[in-house]
């Protein structure tokens, strides 16, 4: 049974940067992609960003607006989220998700989440002054 693990979510001023990592470390294979999506209050979930672990291509949300930068996948099955210049809107628990199986079209996989095979229970971020 595969458990992913978020970790580094808190409260935080706007403006400020966090680094969120997902790991997998009773997981010995490699993922075909991971990805992180996010649930804000009141909001419906939305997909982040995706990497493709074997070449390392990264497909992100339009919202982003390039603030969020997602690495990582070759060491431990482990990816990281790093976001700047956090604001409020931000405020969300943060998903981390996997897929084992390819796929096809990650556009569609980060819009709809389907094509990811894992999620882990998801790490609170906090924007506030």
């Amino acid at each position: 049974q595969v458990q992913l693990v978020e970790s580094g979510g808190g409260l935080v001023q706007p403006g400020s940067s966090l680094r969120l990592s997902c790991a997998a470390p009773e997981f010995t294979q490699t993922y075909y992609a991971m990805g992180w999506f996010r649930l804000a209050p009141g909001k419906e979930r939305e997909g982040v960003g995706a990497i493709t672990i074997g070449n390392g291509d990264t497909v992100y949300a339009d919202s982003i607006k390039g603030r969020f930068t997602i690495s990582g996948g070759n060491a431990k099955n482990t990816i990281y989220l790093d976001m700047t210049n956090l604001q409020p809107e931000d405020t969300a628990v943060y998903y981390c998700a996997a897929a084992f199986f390819s796929i096809r079209d990650m556009r569609a996989t980060l819009r709809s989440g389907y094509g990811m095979d894992y999620w882990g229970e998801g790490t609170l971020v906090t924007v506030s002054s």
